[in-house]
């Protein structure tokens, strides 16, 4: 009955929003602490047969992706808005909505004038009470807090969820934002000008070859950028391909995937400290490890990757200048 117990408290975390470490990427705490370290704590306590269980778990909670996003019903003109997600911030400051932002999250830190904003949401908490006092016009957020911010929906509050997973939702939340600040013109605008931009940095590509790469979310446990994850597309547009040939957007893999991926070049993060596993296995089985073909995102250049928001172009041009050795 214990195993049984902590299987489901595993299984809670790991289904719980708040603490889906690959899903939420962007929400990593940069002072090295995850989510993902969360469920990693929890399942080092299982067995081998309740970790089996855990795995399928895992999957299950990426497949059904923490319940629909309810179709938001967005305010008109709001004024007085908190951001509970750094791209959302990024979206509204672009916008030129930021002076309506009243308050964020301890992860928001761009543009820089943000941090002189309270901060009333974390990776993992929401702070309900702060943010009631703030009595703003709308709290924007993803999906994924939905649970979160129910205290705000029984205070009567506003709360609008938008979808981050793919590359289509970055120009679908720069859209919904523009709907809720009544600045659709300056929306479409905006999402006019990084398509453009896109385009003109997918001519700096030579050549046909596209190499195989493999974006390294987490190490322990190896969490990847799967072929629905809009990194995934951010590779493509980067004359790359996606080695992880996984179809959910972050999905927990096995070292044998790994090695049967055999990647040209992996890219990751400095707060994965995967370098410091670059000795082990599977790691160093890796052609591309061999060969030193490891490329590290260092931390702004990492919120312009792994941020879904209006940076991204910057993500692409970092990715291209690196990758274009590999040719």
């Amino acid at each position: 009955m214990r195993v049984v117990a902590d299987l489901l408290g595993a299984f809670r975390s790991l289904v719980d929003c708040g603490a889906r470490a690959a899903h939420r990427i962007q929400w990593r705490d940069r002072a090295g602490f995850s989510p993902a370290s969360h469920a990693q704590t929890r399942s080092n306590a299982l067995t081998k047969g309740s970790k089996r269980v855990l795995f399928v778990a895992t999957f299950v909670a990426f497949l059904v992706g923490c319940g629909a996003a309810p179709s938001p019903h967005l305010p008109t003109r709001a004024r007085r808005i908190v951001s509970l997600v750094p791209s959302l911030t990024e979206d509204l400051f672009a916008l030129g909505a930021g002076e309506r932002v009243i308050a964020v999250t301890q992860a928001d830190d761009y543009p820089p004038s943000v941090k002189r904003l309270p901060a009333v949401a974390s990776f993992a908490s929401v702070n309900n009470e702060a943010i009631i006092r703030l009595h703003p016009d709308a709290v924007v957020g993803i999906p994924s807090q939905l649970r979160l911010t129910a205290a705000l929906r029984t205070a009567g509050l506003q709360t609008v969820f938008l979808r981050d997973d793919s590359y289509a939702d970055i120009f679908a939340d720069i859209s919904a934002l523009g709907a809720l600040t009544s600045r659709r013109d300056a929306a479409k605008n905006l999402i006019d000008a990084l398509q453009s931009k896109t385009k003109r940095l997918r001519r700096m590509i030579v050549g046909a070859y596209r190499p195989r790469v493999l974006f390294v979310i987490n190490a322990k446990p190896i969490i990847i950028a799967g072929n629905a994850s809009f990194i995934s597309t951010l590779l493509t547009l980067s004359g790359a391909k996606n080695a992880a040939g996984v179809a959910q957007p972050y999905p927990v893999i096995s070292a044998e995937t790994v090695l049967a991926a055999q990647p040209d070049a992996v890219v990751t993060d400095d707060q994965t400290q995967l370098t410091a596993l670059l000795g082990y296995a599977p790691w160093r089985s890796l052609k591309a490890v061999q060969s030193g073909r490891v490329f590290v995102l260092d931390k702004r250049h990492a919120d312009v990757v792994e941020r879904p928001g209006p940076r991204y172009n910057e993500g692409i041009a970092w990715l291209i200048e690196h990758l274009r050795t590999l040719r």
